[in-house]
């Protein structure tokens, strides 16, 4: 019941921000998101032996997110400027060893996994409107909700059995035609002009995707030894674990939002 209520209630603030404020606020709901899920980054990178700058870090996945999330700030120039500075703060306080080039990619990561990903999610907003956000959102959530029930109906196939044990090939096939079909249905009112062989194809991109970012996160946390990255959402762990198929998703329906339809 818990779960059930915590994704009505996120489903309902994601939605009402979406639908009834202007872009600016997605912009400020996703530079939220990005915060917290960093900061989730950041203790599964601790909990690794890892170091991450937090404050450094913070700023860098804040800035990254505002940059594509408003289209006001040249990216290149902040993954560049991100890349100095972490490679000045390196230098000034690691020795040479082991860690330092895994502390070093550590701190870079952030930006490009957290800070743009979340932050195209909110230049769909911008861009293509809301009808078009409401579709992304459509798509993963039938996309999740087919793959846990055409796993627990017919799973029989690990997917990637080291990874996430529970996932089965039975129910990413599921997720992916039902993802698919609900980006392409809603595709035809939302992109009209756009050819639909095109929209069926970046539909099951953009599905096929969001199920590899799941499993990536799930390779950081597995990796960590921690079944969460935190408790922060009653039912459903952390932020991370809430938008890790988004994390690739909303990038891959960015592009086709934004260069091909």
């Amino acid at each position: 019941m818990i779960r059930v209520l915590s994704a009505v209630v996120l489903a309902a603030l994601v939605i009402g921000v979406v639908t009834l404020l202007p872009p600016i606020a997605t912009l400020v709901l996703a530079v939220l998101a990005a915060a917290l899920a960093f900061d989730e980054y950041a203790d599964l990178a601790a909990a690794l032996d890892i170091h991450v700058p937090r404050v450094l870090c913070a700023a860098a996945v804040t800035v990254g997110c505002v940059a594509v999330g408003s289209d006001s700030l040249p990216v290149d120039v902040v993954l560049l400027g991100t890349l100095v500075v972490v490679g000045i703060y390196c230098v000034a306080t690691r020795q040479p060893g082991p860690g330092a080039l895994r502390d070093a990619a550590a701190a870079m990561l952030p930006i490009v996994y957290i800070g743009l990903p979340v932050g195209s999610l909110a230049a769909i907003r911008l861009i293509g409107g809301r009808d078009a956000t409401l579709l992304l959102i459509a798509t993963m959530i039938a996309s999740d909700s087919a793959q846990y029930y055409t796993g627990r109906m017919f799973g029989r196939t690990p997917l990637a059995a080291a990874i996430s044990p529970k996932k089965t090939r039975e129910g990413a096939v599921g997720g992916l035609v039902v993802g698919t079909a609900v980006m392409a249905a809603g595709g035809r009112w939302v992109f009209p002009d756009t050819p639909m062989p095109i929209v069926v194809g970046s539909a099951a991109v953009v599905v096929a995707v969001g199920m590899v970012g799941d499993l990536f996160e799930s390779l950081l946390k597995r990796s960590a030894g921690v079944k969460d990255s935190s408790s922060f959402i009653p039912g459903h762990g952390g932020v991370l674990d809430r938008i890790d198929s988004w994390l690739f998703a909303g990038p891959m329906f960015y592009i086709f939002t934004r260069y091909v339809q």
